[in-house]
């Protein structure tokens, strides 16, 4: 990943309000304040790159302001979005195929070689 932790998880299309957030664990834990890592394990978020889904409420919003800088938040739409590119990128490609066959002679030496 070049750059900050957020360019995997970047908005492929329009924010929007959703009823349903996913939330994903981007930094690591240790260094991090005592409250912070309680913040997160309430969030059930105890390892880096774990993504939970979580209902979009006051609390829950309270909770991702104090942690802003460790996770990252997508509507569903955005996550589904991502999700769906990932499954494209893993998908299986066509198998590249290699003629060995000889060059073709030109007729000017076909002609010659009789």
């Amino acid at each position: 990943m070049s750059g900050s932790a957020f360019n995997a998880f970047k908005a492929r299309v329009p924010i929007e309000w959703s009823p349903r957030l996913y939330i994903t664990l981007v930094r690591g834990l240790p260094g991090t304040r005592r409250l912070h890592r309680r913040t997160l394990d309430a969030m059930r978020l105890r390892r880096c790159h774990r993504t939970v889904a979580h209902r979009n409420t006051p609390s829950l919003l309270g909770m991702l302001n104090q942690v802003k800088r460790l996770v990252v938040v997508e509507t569903e739409v955005m996550f589904n979005a991502r999700k769906q590119q990932q499954e494209e990128h893993r998908a299986l490609r066509p198998p590249i195929v290699v003629s060995h066959s000889p060059p073709p002679i030109p007729s000017s030496a076909a002609d010659s070689a009789k």
